[in-house]
C-alpha cells in the first residue's frame, strides 16, 4: 500500500518601531489510497512589543523552547514534547501571554532574567494543554553564571498539577558541553490497563531528569549523547501487561468481531501509552560528519535511541544537504 507524504512550512516577521508581528505555519499533505488530503495548521502567530532593550512582551501563539537537552525536555511545561527522532522538526506553540525582564551585571553572575507566562486553557484556545476552564502561571529564572546556562521553572493552576524544574549547560571546553534537566511533578495522574482489561489510576510525585553531553573533534564530527529518565514513564511489566491487552482484544475481535475490546485499548492508548517514548530509562546517540571528503554543504548522521527497559532500539541514517535554500 503506497502513501505519500509532504510538508511546508512558512515562517515570517514584520518589525516597525517597537513591535513585531512573527509567523509560522504548516501545512501536511497525503497521497494514499484513500486520495489526496491536506491540513494546514498555524504553528505561531503572536505579537512582540519591546519597550526597551530590557523588556519584551508577547501575545499569541508560540513555542517557549524551554530546556537544554536535544533529544528530550522534561522541563519543558508548556511546550509540546520533541520527536528524538528529527529533533529540527518544529513543534505547535500554545497562546500565551509572556513578557521576558533581562539584566546584565559586572561580575561572576553576567546575566539575570525572569519569564513570567498566563497560559489560558479553554474552549479553542489551547484546548490540548490540560483541563480546561482555568487560567494557569508559568515563569523561568534565567542566570549566566561563571559562564554557566543556568534556569530554574515552574508551571502552577487547575489544567496540569504543579511542577518544578532545573537545567543547565556548562562548556568545559571549547568542543565539550554538558547539559543536564530535573524536573519535579505534583500529583501526577497516571492510568494504567492490566493484562484483563481493568483500568486503574495512580497518582503520585515524580521526577524525571536528564544528563548529556556534546563533543566536537578536531575533525568536525559532533557527538551528542543523552541519558534520560521518563518519571511519568511505564515500567516493563506495565507495557507487558498493556500489550498482553491488546493481543487479546485483537483475538476477541477475529473470533467474534466483537471490537468493544479494540475500542478500549484505542482509548487508553490515546490517552496513556501512546506518547513517544513512554517508557522510563533511554539513551540518545547521534553522530554527524560536517562536509566529509570535502564535499561541501553535506552532512550525514546517524541517530539511535536504546530503550534500557526492554532493549529496543532505532537506528536512523539522514543525510542533509544544504547548498540549496
Amino acid at each position: 500500500m503506497e502513501e505519500y507524504n509532504s510538508t511546508l512550512q512558512l515562517d515570517g516577521s514584520y518589525e516597525k518601531g517597537i513591535a513585531g508581528l512573527y509567523f509560522k505555519s504548516n501545512t501536511d499533505i497525503r497521497k494514499s489510497y484513500l486520495g489526496w488530503s491536506e491540513e494546514t495548521t498555524l504553528f505561531e502567530g503572536y505579537i512582540s512589543i519591546k519597550p526597551s532593550s530590557s523588556i519584551t512582551f508577547d501575545i499569541g501563539k508560540k513555542t517557549l523552547k524551554w530546556g537544554k537537552g536535544y533529544a528530550w525536555n522534561p522541563v519543558a511545561f508548556i511546550d509540546r514534547p520533541k520527536n528524538p527522532e528529527d529533533t529540527a522538526l518544529a513543534l505547535e506553540g500554545f497562546t500565551v501571554v509572556s513578557a521576558d525582564y533581562i539584566k546584565s551585571f559586572d561580575g561572576s553572575l553576567k546575566t539575570i532574567s525572569f519569564t513570567p507566562v498566563l497560559i489560558p486553557a479553554y474552549k479553542d484556545i489551547n484546548e490540548k494543554f490540560g483541563k480546561l476552564d482555568e487560567l494557569n502561571f508559568a515563569g523561568k529564572l534565567y542566570l549566566l553564571y561563571y559562564d554557566t546556562d543556568i534556569d530554574f521553572m515552574f508551571l502552577t493552576g487547575g489544567s496540569k498539577s504543579t511542577r518544578y524544574g532545573f537545567d543547565f549547560s556548562k562548556n568545559i571546553t571549547t568542543n565539550f558541553e554538558m547539559h543536564g534537566e530535573l524536573a519535579f511533578i505534583k500529583d501526577f495522574n497516571k492510568k494504567l490497563i492490566d493484562n484483563a482489561g481493568q483500568v486503574s489510576e495512580r497518582k503520585d510525585d515524580i521526577t524525571s531528569y536528564l544528563l548529556g553531553i556534546r563533543c566536537l573533534t578536531k575533525s568536525d564530527t559532533t557527538y551528542i549523547l543523552e541519558y534520560y529518565h521518563n518519571g511519568t514513564g511505564f515500567g516493563a511489566n506495565e507495557m507487558g501487561d498493556y500489550f498482553s491487552f491488546i493481543d487479546t482484544a485483537y483475538d476477541t475481535f477475529i473470533s467474534s468481531k466483537d471490537d468493544s475490546q479494540l475500542q478500549k485499548a484505542l482509548n487508553i492508548t490515546e490517552v496513556s501509552y501512546g506518547r513517544t517514548n513512554p517508557m522510563r530509562d533511554y539513551l540518545y546517540l547521534r553522530i554527524s560528519q560536517k562536509e566529509p571528503f570535502d564535499i561541501l554543504y553535506f552532512t550525514p548522521s546517524l541517530t539511535s535511541i536504546f530503550n534500557i527497559n526492554d532493549t529496543s532500539y532505532t537506528l536512523s541514517p539522514e543525510l542533509l544537504y544544504s547548498g540549496i535554500t
